[in-house]
């Protein structure tokens, strides 16, 4: 089972916070962040926009995901040290989670933590329901990208 570590900022609601369900799940780690304290980390494979695609062969580290907006995000990588391999979710999904923010443009591409956590998972070849069991927009998370997860599934088995 892949170890995971979401770092999360303090000043995020934890009324919208789509991680919250999954905390004491086995394997998953939080840990929290504020501003100017530094985080010191072993090697991960950290997802982060841009990066080259997650893929099967990068299951050997823990993953690392940031919950943050995207507006704090570039404050809260500035305080995580360590050597990372950057990886970004394959492109082609798409958010459930319904984003609007007053004062800064979400990328197109953003998704919910959760969202990003079960896709790398999924990449990863861990089929884990137990991440979106309490999630309030799984439903429609699975639906618009039901076609990319049928593509994960068969690649899933004809590695076998």
């Amino acid at each position: 089972m892949q170890n995971i570590l979401i770092i999360r900022d303090a000043r995020e609601s934890t009324r919208k916070c789509s991680i919250a369900a999954i905390q004491g799940m086995p394997n998953i780690t939080f840990r929290g962040w504020r501003r100017d304290h530094t985080i010191a980390l072993p090697p991960h494979v950290l997802l982060c926009p841009g990066a080259p695609p997650l893929a099967s062969e990068d299951g050997g580290l823990p993953l690392l995901l940031v919950d943050s907006s995207w507006r704090h995000l570039p404050q809260l990588m500035r305080d995580v040290r360590g050597t990372f391999a950057l990886r970004s979710i394959p492109a082609g999904f798409a958010s459930a989670y319904p984003r609007k923010s007053r004062v800064f443009n979400d990328p197109d591409d953003g998704l919910a933590t959760v969202e990003a956590l079960f896709i790398a998972l999924a990449v990863l070849g861990e089929w884990r329901d137990d991440i979106l069991e309490h999630y309030h927009f799984k439903s429609e998370f699975m639906k618009i990208n039901e076609l990319r997860f049928n593509a994960l599934r068969e690649q899933a088995t004809s590695q076998l």
